[in-house]
């Protein structure tokens, strides 16, 4: 089932909605409200809210450096899953990041995360090489990476 969903760059006014929806999504391991704030500034318009009616319903936190993109993060609340919201959020990242001319975009998941993993090889993130201990628990992680633009010739 495919909701209709409003993109928008967060506000500071949405961070309590963005932090309901992180400690649902990561429980213990969820960010704080700090740093959360300081990546409302930092990563400015590619930190993405998802609206259904009046109602945040997920987000996604996108930062830039030069012609790289990082995934930080992107979550939705539970009863939201299975809508077409992370797919929603991860379209209109693309598309802005496209639109700035970002040639690689990357993430790093949990390695037992299978079911995000299929998520992001369908936006054709291909496996690049196992992060050992990424995570503060001693998980692995996996680096993915998504080509968006060749590179220009020297």
């Amino acid at each position: 089932m495919h909701l209709q969903f409003r993109i928008r760059p967060v506000q500071d006014s949405d961070l309590d909605a963005v932090l309901v929806i992180e400690h649902a999504s990561f429980g213990k391991d969820a960010y704080d409200r700090k740093l959360l704030a300081e990546y409302c500034h930092k990563c400015g318009d590619l930190f993405l809210v998802a609206e259904a009616g009046r109602r945040l319903c997920g987000y996604s936190l996108t930062c830039v450096r030069g012609e790289r993109a990082e995934l930080v993060s992107i979550a939705t609340l539970p009863a939201a899953r299975r809508t077409g919201v992370a797919s929603t959020l991860l379209d209109s990242t693309l598309r802005r990041l496209r639109h700035r001319k970002v040639a690689h975009f990357s993430l790093i998941v949990r390695e037992t995360n299978s079911q995000a993993i299929r998520f992001y090889e369908k936006f054709r993130f291909q496996k690049v090489r196992i992060v050992r201990q990424y995570y503060e628990d001693g998980g692995d992680g996996v680096l993915m990476r998504r080509i968006l633009r060749a590179k220009r010739p020297t």
